[in-house]
């Protein structure tokens, strides 16, 4: 199926129905405190899936599910996923093997969005979102990434152009385009090379793919 930026798959607490693997799409798992407060704890494309708590007999989502990028997913209905990591256990480690992993991910947001600024975690961010993507663009807004980093639309507003002023990134209509990726590295907290999930740790950023085949 065909995932759509903006699309909110899940709301927290609802009932999941599906597991999603990202093939070329990228979604947040987001969590949100009250009407206004929101926080992105992880980000999935074609290194994982959503659907987690299934591995582990839960059907509800503890956080929304949000689209940040279009593209291709596999969608598996629940009870299909329940039967194939119940019979095929090569399948249940290795997605045991990607919720550890996600949850080393939660954790290194948590850290990332109490100890350090702005400007770091804004730079880490777009690294990460180009990592995901396999692209120098994709969607974002002032108002998204303010939600995604948990801090106020203004700040983000000032603090995107002054990386636009600097040339690191060109910002337009709601798109982003990374222009300087090792200007982005240098201002990037720690947390960026630590991530425990980071694609392709030993060659950095992975060029764009060949379209999904049928």
């Amino acid at each position: 199926m065909e995932l759509t930026t903006g699309d909110v798959l899940y709301e927290a607490g609802e009932r999941i129905r599906d597991a999603y693997f990202p093939a070329q799409s990228v979604v947040s798992l987001v969590a949100k405190a009250g009407a206004d407060a929101s926080l992105e704890v992880a980000l999935v494309s074609d290194e994982g899936m959503i659907g987690v708590p299934l591995l582990y007999g839960v059907d509800r989502k503890p956080l929304q599910v949000l689209v940040q990028s279009s593209g291709p997913a596999w969608r598996v209905k629940e009870a299909i996923f329940k039967r194939m990591t119940d019979t095929q256990q090569a399948l249940r480690e290795a997605l045991n093997q990607y919720a550890l992993s996600r949850l080393a991910q939660v954790a290194q947001n948590a850290i990332c969005a109490n100890t350090h600024r702005i400007e770091a975690r804004l730079a880490r961010r777009l690294l990460t979102m180009q990592d995901r993507s396999h692209a120098d663009q994709f969607p974002a807004t002032h108002a998204s990434l303010a939600n995604i980093l948990g801090e106020r639309r203004s700040i983000l507003t000032l603090v995107t152009l002054m990386f636009a002023q600097k040339d690191l990134i060109d910002y337009h209509a709601g798109t982003m385009t990374v222009l300087d990726r090792k200007g982005l590295e240098t201002l990037s907290c720690e947390c960026y090379s630590a991530a425990p999930d980071r694609h392709s740790q030993s060659t950095g950023y992975r060029p764009a793919r060949q379209p999904l085949s049928p």
